[in-house]
């Protein structure tokens, strides 16, 4: 008897409700994804599908179910069909012993492949084609050649998972199964921990993608964290790679990664992306934010960045035909003063000392304590948080953004810690506070937004802004007005940007 209807799909869209950088991913999601694929894909049996991040099996479970339905009248004897699916075309490789029980299990509905409940008779082995092996990291300097795991954190005994994930492990990802996929598809481990100074963490998913694109599939879809878009911690030279390529076809981006995945922050949203071996030209963008969607045909290389809101493209393109500087070139660079974040100060100013602006207020240094950024000490500046407003860099439940949490004037003799950046430098407080009253227009955040996709604010986030006169103020109505924006940019603007009071 054939015993597929013990499959049971609720429970994979709870555990995709888990709060983790493992991210689960929940079938209705899976499901999108595939639809992007070709109809005549489900009822050709020969195509080869791989995961190569199973965590919890739902990829090859859906796809499973698709092929089922579309080999039906190819393989007309259920049982013949499903030992044909799940030996000859879908394949998965484990990120750790406990996602491969997962996905076996909801795969072929036995944690033992070959188990007396599984789906599958032809199997002569418990893993099936779901593989885990233990892979140890490659250490060089402390670190992994291959993923940049640090060795005090992840040379762990053979009992401990090692997190060495086997497909980006290897120099020659086509010998573990040895043979070609014509589909590679999954959602990846997104970081891991670098044991750097405040917990950073490395991002590790444009491993998989770069290693995926080495087998030359007919098709990839992966789901990433949308940081990349602007580049930064080790992806500037991945983003360039994907911007300019012109095989993706299909983009699909959530500035709110809850949108994606319920319960779940990811600072700077998520995306999947289809790329086809065979197609070459624009992309079809889709970005998805408070509940509304839009879609355009464009070169993802346009501008430096992957700006992800279509509706923003006719806006920069204005603004950059006035041929103006960009205000980046009177941003700081990170921690202008030398400050670490935790410096505070002392609780009373001697004479002739500095004030230093600190997250945790105001504390002050004697004057010979400031070795770097003495001219700017000197002069009227901004000071701007170096983080977003916005947890996770996730809009309010409105959909709109603040973006900058502080935005203030520092006269001469006030300095700031790393966890600010000043803008400008001026001899006089009017140019100053002109150019703060700019900054906190929604015309000016949302130029800033354009080139944000995390929550750090740096200076080539300003990019898109350009640099007026600031011997006069500036008004959205005035910004409007000078860069020949419609009324429905303009409601644009207004619709993903917050008010905030200039004073």
């Amino acid at each position: 008897m054939f015993k597929i209807s013990s499959y049971n799909p609720d429970v994979l869209t709870c555990i995709a409700n888990l709060s983790s950088d493992e991210v689960f991913t929940p079938p209705s999601l899976v499901n999108n994804i595939l639809d992007l694929f070709p109809q005549d894909i489900w009822s050709d049996k020969s195509v080869t599908f791989l995961d190569p991040g199973c965590k919890s099996g739902v990829f090859l479970r859906e796809i499973a179910k698709r092929l089922d339905s579309g080999l039906e009248r190819k393989i007309p004897d259920r049982q013949k069909r499903m030992d044909h699916i799940f030996k000859k075309q879908l394949f998965g490789l484990a990120i750790t012993e406990l996602t491969a029980l997962l996905s076996r299990r909801s795969t072929y509905c036995s944690k033992v492949a070959n188990g007396k409940y599984s789906i599958c008779e032809s199997f002569n082995n418990p893993q099936g084609n779901i593989l885990l092996e233990h892979i140890d990291h490659k250490w060089k300097n402390g670190r992994c050649q291959y993923c940049g795991a640090n060795a005090g954190n992840y040379a762990r005994s053979a009992e401990l998972e090692t997190h060495a994930y086997q497909f980006i492990h290897v120099d020659t990802p086509e010998e573990i199964f040895n043979m070609k996929f014509d589909v590679i598809i999954g959602n990846p481990p997104y970081q891991l921990d670098t044991g750097g100074t405040g917990r950073q963490a490395t991002p590790i998913y444009q491993l998989f993608v770069q290693q995926a694109q080495k087998l030359k599939p007919r098709f990839l879809v992966m789901i990433t964290p949308s940081r990349w878009f602007a580049g930064g911690m080790g992806l500037d030279k991945f983003r360039e790679a994907m911007l300019q390529d012109r095989r993706i076809s299909h983009m699909v981006d959530y500035t709110n990664a809850k949108d994606c995945f319920p319960g779940i922050s990811i600072s700077g949203g998520v995306n999947y992306f289809l790329w086809e071996r065979d197609y070459a030209g624009p992309c079809e963008f889709t970005n998805i934010h408070d509940g509304k969607s839009s879609t355009l045909k464009r070169y993802l290389d346009e501008f430096p960045v992957l700006v992800r809101y279509n509706e923003a493209e006719q806006i920069i393109l204005k603004v950059k035909a006035k041929g103006e500087s960009s205000l980046s070139g009177i941003v700081s660079a990170m921690n202008p003063f030398g400050f670490p974040t935790s410096a505070r100060g002392n609780k009373t100013r001697s004479v002739g000392g500095l004030k230093l602006h600190s997250s945790k207020g105001i504390g002050y240094i004697a004057k010979r304590e400031l070795t770097q950024g003495v001219e700017l000490a000197g002069k009227f500046k901004v000071m701007v948080s170096q983080t977003t407003s916005e947890h996770a860099g996730e809009p309010a439940k409105d959909g709109k953004f603040r973006l900058f949490s502080t935005v203030k004037v520092l006269p001469p003799g006030e300095i700031c810690t790393f966890s600010y950046i000043t803008v400008g430098a001026y001899d006089s407080a009017s140019e100053a506070n002109h150019l703060k009253e700019y900054l906190l227009t929604k015309f000016a955040r949302f130029m800033v937004l354009q080139a944000v996709s995390s929550i750090h604010l740096t200076k080539d986030k300003f990019l898109f802004l350009p640099l007026p006169n600031f011997r006069e103020s500036w008004t959205d109505k005035k910004l409007y007005i000078r860069y020949g924006l419609n009324e429905d940019e303009i409601a644009f603007i207004e619709s993903i940007i917050r008010s905030v009071e200039t004073k």
